[in-house]
């Protein structure tokens, strides 16, 4: 009983690899290493943003609407367009602004009553 349910998960987990495979093929035929370099740095920083890209790149390879290789330029073209007019993803927060907040002290050295000069 037990052998069948790995052997399924086996396949599954081998299926899922050869996908993952043909996804990095598509993406290094379809892209310049700076590109990709790019793309592995976003990939370190928002694993759904890259993967976002990345579907959308292997998808327009696909369909044939990459005109040629994707430089590190059209990268930036593409992650700009994806930025500004994608839809918030999923349980992910689309929080891109950073607010600092300091700490006021009672005692400030710009004053204007400071009267230590006595």
């Amino acid at each position: 009983m037990g052998g069948e349910g790995d052997a399924a998960a086996s396949e599954q987990q081998q299926k899922a690899q050869q996908v993952d495979e043909q996804r990095r093929m598509i993406l290094e035929q379809a892209c310049t290493q700076e590109a990709l370099a790019r793309l592995g740095r976003i990939r370190m920083v928002r694993e759904s943003k890259a993967k976002a890209i990345e579907n959308s790149i292997v998808s327009m390879a696909l369909s044939g609407k990459l005109p040629g290789k994707i430089n590190e330029a059209k990268m930036i073209e593409i992650l700009e367009r994806q930025g500004s007019g994608g839809a918030a993803a999923p349980g992910g927060g689309n929080d891109k602004s950073i607010s600092i907040q300091r700490k006021r002290y009672a005692f400030d050295s710009d004053e204007d009553d400071d009267d230590d000069e006595d």
